[in-house]
């Protein structure tokens, strides 16, 4: 009797042992594949920066900062790309998105700093302080400033799930890779594969932005 009570729990422990693989091999696959859904939607939209529509807007999104005030080597390679469209006459103004929740890590404050120095009139930027997430930036774009059409500018490995965001949410939005012509990374490759499901979670949801209104930075800023 003992045995067989040995051999009845084995077998029920390798019967759920298979209900729960199936179950992560499924979970797996349904990654997979809105994460490829997400990276192919609007891959078309990448283009060349000397091919790129003229657009009013170009959207930066934030990328962290170097230091209390320095944009990170990546957030200054979409600034830079962004002042070239600028200055190309591809685009009329920079929306600089960034995330200034932080006292001491104030992205939007940076991005314009630094585009000012280097030349570009007050007139040409417009601060975002709340582009939280690549989502935020998206919809505040469209909501708050009334942005319909728009180059999106940022790295390769970030332009797909930007570009399905930024469309799905109202933006007619093109693509331009700020690291264009460079050899890309894979450093990102694992952020993008769960970031990319949760991009389509939020625009199938209609998810709302943390600060759904207000253009202007908090009053404790």
């Amino acid at each position: 009797m003992a045995g067989k009570g040995r051999r009845t729990a084995g077998g029920r422990v390798r019967r759920w042992t298979w209900a729960l693989s199936r179950v992560l091999a499924f979970a797996l696959l349904l990654l997979l594949a809105a994460s490829l859904y997400v990276s192919l939607r609007y891959r078309d939209r990448i283009v060349a920066s000397e091919a790129a529509p003229e657009a009013p807007v170009a959207l930066v999104f934030g990328a962290g900062l170097a230091a209390v005030r320095e944009p990170s080597p990546v957030l200054a390679e979409r600034l830079d790309r962004a002042m070239a469209l600028w200055r190309a006459g591809k685009v009329q103004r920079l929306l600089l998105s960034g995330d200034n929740s932080d006292r001491r890590h104030d992205e939007t404050r940076a991005m314009v700093a630094y585009v000012r120095a280097r030349g570009v009139p007050a007139s040409a930027v417009e601060p975002d302080f709340a582009g939280l997430s690549t989502y935020d930036s998206c919809v505040r774009a469209h909501r708050v400033f009334g942005v319909r059409r728009a180059l999106l500018v940022t790295q390769a490995f970030h332009l797909p799930r930007a570009l399905y965001i930024a469309n799905s949410v109202g933006l007619d939005a093109y693509g331009v890779a700020a690291d264009e012509g460079r050899q890309g990374t894979r450093r990102y490759a694992l952020r993008e594969l769960l970031s990319r499901p949760l991009a389509l979670a939020m625009v199938l949801l209609e998810a709302e932005p943390a600060f759904p209104t207000g253009r202007t930075p908090p009053p404790d800023r």
